[in-house]
């Protein structure tokens, strides 16, 4: 394959387009956010303004994105597992190593249980939880071992299909939207929208990514440009579906749900034409989205295990299966899968949102200090 390099864990990669990463970024955020993130902006926010916590907490995280990829831009050719060592020495580089690889290896997980949980619910309500993650545990390794180049191309032809469905169907909501649901704007001051603003912030993890994919960028100095396109789609996907979910289901109506978007799917129809009711195109491409998610953040999670332990990739692919496989398991409930999801969110905001600021900051001491000597 031409422009195709053999990785030193054995898989073949490319150095992947700006546009490839900006892709992959936008994909692997859109998981199961896309379903719950209106119920959950509604109930910390507890007013119809949640969108405007929406719009702020993206805003937030495109910064968060632009350090990590000032951070990653001083280390061409390494990604975070290699270069924290030499920022924060072997001890504690070899601390924040396994953090990390357990982080996205808990977010694998907690992607195949949100889809279990809610093709259980809707699609295959009977088939037992091994039957549905074990298909596709062993489908996203397939993808995985074509390397990063592979996944990035599938994300390609999926995030422009999923932009597309999920627009369409959700505007269709006009049908049953009801702009009173979202008076009066700010009408309890602007308290609530701010302290929403942690909980939506959370909804956009995934953009942490950038300090990996910026060691297999053709064009590493435009990593900026990737994060925060990046961010910005699933930014406007956030904001369309937060504000058309609360102005038809009302806030009272979204905190009754589990998956509001579904249910906001479910609760209209448009006669005559080949379908008439779009919930199903809705989980079709949520589907294809918590698939992105999964692979995204199983390769990482390995990655990390290959770099910092000297393994081949494929071995570490192949090892890490029957982990994540367990791990699925781990919570008893759908409330459980919720607070898991809230726990990696916190996780993430302090390995992803303090931690790049205090290495971007030493990064540039130690640069200063070096040119000052010379």
């Amino acid at each position: 394959m031409s422009g195709t390099q053999q990785a030193k864990g054995g898989l073949p990669q490319e150095k992947l387009t700006t546009i490839q990463v900006a892709v992959i970024i936008s994909n692997f955020m859109l998981g199961s956010g896309i379903l719950s993130l209106p119920r959950v902006s509604a109930e910390k926010v507890g007013t119809p303004d949640a969108w405007i916590s929406v719009l702020l907490g993206g805003l937030v995280a495109i910064v968060a994105g632009v350090i990590m990829a000032l951070l990653s831009q001083a280390y061409p050719g390494q990604t975070f597992y290699e270069y924290s060592r030499k920022i924060v020495g072997s001890w504690l580089g070899h601390l924040l190593g396994p953090v990390m690889i357990l982080y996205f290896a808990a977010t694998a997980a907690f992607q195949v249980r949100s889809l279990f949980e809610v093709s259980g619910f809707i699609l295959l309500e009977g088939t037992p939880q091994w039957a549905i993650t074990s298909v596709f545990l062993w489908v996203g390794l397939y993808l995985m071992l074509g390397g990063l180049g592979a996944i990035a191309r599938l994300f390609e032809l999926i995030l422009p299909l999923t932009i597309f469905i999920y627009l369409l169907v959700t505007l269709m909501g006009f049908t049953i939207f009801d702009l009173d649901n979202l008076r009066p704007l700010l009408g309890q001051g602007i308290w609530p929208v701010l302290k929403g603003v942690q909980t939506t912030s959370l909804a956009f993890t995934g953009f942490e990514v950038i300090i990996l994919l910026t060691a297999y960028m053709k064009n590493p100095n435009k990593n900026i440009k990737a994060v925060t396109a990046g961010i910005a789609i699933p930014l406007v996907i956030y904001i369309v579906t937060v504000f058309m979910v609360i102005g038809a289901l009302s806030v009272d109506g979204t905190l009754t749900k589990n998956w509001p978007t579904l249910d906001m799917a479910r609760s209209f129809e448009l006669s005559g034409l080949i379908f008439e009711r779009f919930e199903f195109l809705l989980l079709i491409i949520w589907i294809m989205q918590i698939f992105s998610s999964f692979t995204t953040a199983f390769y990482f999670s390995a990655l990390g295990i290959s770099q910092l332990y000297k393994r081949k990739m494929k071995t570490c692919l192949y090892g890490l299966l029957p982990f994540v496989y367990i791990f699925v398991a781990v919570p008893r409930k759908l409330d459980d899968v919720f607070t898991l999801g809230d726990w990696i969110g916190k996780v993430a905001l302090y390995l992803f949102g303090v931690i790049p600021i205090v290495l971007l900051i030493v990064t540039k001491w130690r640069s200063s200090k070096h040119a000052n000597q010379t």
